[in-house]
């Protein structure tokens, strides 16, 4: 059996609306009869709670919070294991803000790109390419054609089959766009 809500307020140097709040947003944990063990409450209330306001006495900013729980005569101590503290969901919070607003100054900044308009602006850029590589024999044949001499329709031909083949090639190539 622990103390009353009041008695751990004056214990704590706070009110007993705020032992009733931090009860009620499970900073702290009471007893099945309604009490408040002091010292399990002191380890609670400094894990789940934030820095220590102005004004609280100086004892409640100096609790220690141990790793696992002390035995004590009524068995193992009941601290909350592998869940989320309070303290630690916000600052898991102002992290993601950080990266967040980070992530925005850097886009107002011009220093991000829209992925899906890069990878189209890509494509469309290797589509000219090509295009431009399978206009090539075109334009071309006929001139190799007269400085080799030999037939224009045979060197057009050889050309576009040694362009296609290349192409066909590059094509196999997959860009890990991440």
């Amino acid at each position: 059996m622990g103390i009353s809500i009041r008695a751990y307020a004056r214990h704590r140097g706070v009110t007993d609306t705020a032992v009733h709040k931090a009860i009620r947003a499970g900073r702290i944990t009471p007893e099945p009869d309604g009490t408040i063990d002091a010292d399990r409450a002191d380890r609670e209330w400094a894990r789940n709670s934030d820095v220590p306001k102005a004004g609280t006495r100086a004892k409640a900013a100096k609790v220690v919070v141990p790793e696992t729980g002390t035995p004590s005569n009524d068995g193992p101590a009941a601290l909350p294991t592998g869940g989320t503290s309070l303290l630690q969901a916000r600052t898991v919070n102002e992290v993601v803000k950080a990266q967040t607003n980070k992530v925005r100054l850097a886009r107002l900044k011009g220093e991000l790109v829209d992925r899906p308009q890069a990878i189209a602006h890509v494509f469309k850029l290797a589509r000219s390419e090509r295009d431009a590589w399978l206009n090539w024999p075109a334009r071309i044949s006929a001139q190799m054609a007269a400085r080799l001499d030999v037939d224009p329709h045979a060197m057009h031909v050889a050309l576009e089959a040694a362009v296609r083949e290349h192409l066909q090639e590059l094509g196999e190539l997959h860009p890990r766009v991440d």
